[in-house]
């Protein structure tokens, strides 16, 4: 049954949608998918997997949205590296919904091409090769790029694009101090979980919770930051609008 403030909803979904019209579009959005928990808690669920649950159920929704909005790339943090120490009887029931959904996402009638991006090795061998299964099965398809972060850290990623880098170099015999003298941040940028694409043009938390907490460091160096109230499974389209808006409105500098 269509209510009132349904009604209302869509009128003003509407004007949004109108008065962005030939409005600047980010390219690459990332998504902190935070309050999970508190919602499960206020929906006096027994178990927080009931929020986890309904995060993922709603990821289609975003990536809809997205579509439509005509971004090209959607970094979606599902799972921090710091989430991993969490007790078993949470962490694993959540490992499964994560294993669930990247296999959705990158099934054959969806459009999308799925990314993993984090710390492969943190994580159990079964979400492993369902990642890289999902990597592998969709690497063809030409619709919007979705990097799934599971055991993401910002820190770790530098890290491991340094790591890289001079592994790299070690192979090819060249002499540290060669390497030394020729890095530079393009260099590292080559090397990192999310290379050959664009950086964020927008970063979105939702829950009320404003700060970064690591996600994507280098990559949000120019990012315009978007924090919203509304947990992550009761984010609506409207929502999401309203953050198109708001990135709209500013002027991007880059640190000029």
């Amino acid at each position: 049954m269509v209510t009132l403030r349904d009604l209302v909803y869509g009128v003003y979904e509407r004007r949004l949608v109108r008065s962005m019209s030939g409005a600047p579009r980010p390219r690459h959005v990332g998504v902190i998918l935070d309050g999970n928990r508190r919602w499960a808690r206020q929906a006096g669920a027994n178990s927080v997997s009931h929020g986890h649950q309904a995060g993922a159920d709603h990821i289609v929704d975003l990536l809809g949205w997205c579509t439509e909005a005509q971004v090209e790339v959607v970094t979606l943090w599902l799972l921090s590296s710091d989430n991993l120490s969490r007790p078993a009887e949470e962490l694993l029931p959540l490992l499964d919904i994560i294993d669930a959904t990247v296999t959705d996402l990158a099934s054959a009638d969806r459009p999308w091409r799925v990314h993993p991006v984090g710390a492969l090795d943190l994580l159990r061998d079964s979400t492993v090769r369902i990642l890289k299964e999902a990597d592998e099965s969709t690497r063809d398809k030409t619709g919007l790029v979705v990097n799934v972060a599971i055991g993401y850290g910002g820190r770790r990623e530098i890290a491991d694009a340094v790591r890289s880098l001079l592994q790299e170099h070690v192979t090819k015999g060249t002499p540290l101090e060669q390497v030394a003298s020729v890095l530079d941040v393009e260099h590292i940028a080559d090397h990192l979980y999310t290379r050959g694409q664009p950086d964020l043009d927008l970063v979105i938390r939702t829950s009320g919770e404003q700060r970064l907490g690591g996600f994507m460091l280098w990559q949000s160096a120019h990012s315009e930051f978007y924090f919203c109230d509304a947990l992550w499974p009761d984010f609506r389209r409207i929502d999401f609008l309203r953050a198109l808006r708001s990135y709209a409105q500013r002027e991007r500098r880059h640190g000029v």
